[in-house]
């Protein structure tokens, strides 16, 4: 009896890390990509938000080990019951399919098991907006994506950082850093992007949606 309880707590140790390590093995059922641009010169920018919610995904549900992969750089968590992998393009924006593409094809994952975070000049700072499916609406990386893909059947979550100044070039727009009054405003939409994720990932994108539109 004694040594039953001594070893007890030891066999319930191991067998929780069997379950782990097990689970740790099993492939993506769902892929989650934060759009953005390498460097520290671009962190913080308005084309970056996809990042930065990646990166809360990673903060939240992680840790997380970072490899670079696909042409990016690629972890994985878990949320709710799914095995989620977290990508961060490298290829710069404008190219973002090239690593897309291929961590689909990789883990055997439809075009519909994944999302795509990006910025929207054409929605107002701090809005988000989830869709099933849709044109690229002149964001470059949803572009490069579709075209590589070969099909705007996917599901992505736009993150508003307009609308674009009077005068103001979109291309360089893009590059600014937010506005102190901006900044609070495109934390609050990350937290949000954070939920609608694992709505999604849960529930599915008619449910997200539903919540978050």
């Amino acid at each position: 009896m004694i040594l039953r309880r001594i070893l007890a707590p030891i066999v319930w140790l191991r067998r929780a890390l069997e379950s782990a390590e097990s689970h740790a093995s099993e492939p993506p059922m769902k892929l989650v990509v934060g759009l953005g641009n390498p460097g520290r010169k671009y962190g913080g920018t308005r084309h970056n938000v996809g990042y930065e919610v990646v990166e809360r995904l990673a903060e939240k549900f992680g840790p997380v080990s970072f490899r670079r992969q696909f042409e990016g750089r690629s972890g994985s968590v878990v949320i709710g019951t799914e095995r989620v992998l977290l990508l961060m393009p490298e290829t710069y924006m404008n190219l973002s399919g090239r690593s897309v593409q291929p961590a689909l094809g990789f883990h055997k994952l439809s075009t519909t098991q994944s999302l795509v975070i990006c910025d929207d000049l054409n929605l107002p700072v701090g809005k988000i907006r989830v869709r099933a499916r849709g044109s690229d609406g002149g964001q470059k990386g949803l572009r490069s994506i579709s075209e590589q893909l070969g099909t705007t059947e996917y599901p992505r979550l736009r993150i508003g950082i307009g609308p674009l100044p009077a005068g103001r070039d979109a291309a360089d727009f893009v590059l600014d850093r937010f506005l102190p009054d901006e900044r609070s405003q495109i934390d609050a939409a990350l937290g949000q992007a954070v939920d609608a994720l694992v709505v999604w990932c849960e529930c599915g994108i008619e449910e997200c949606m539903n919540r978050f539109n």
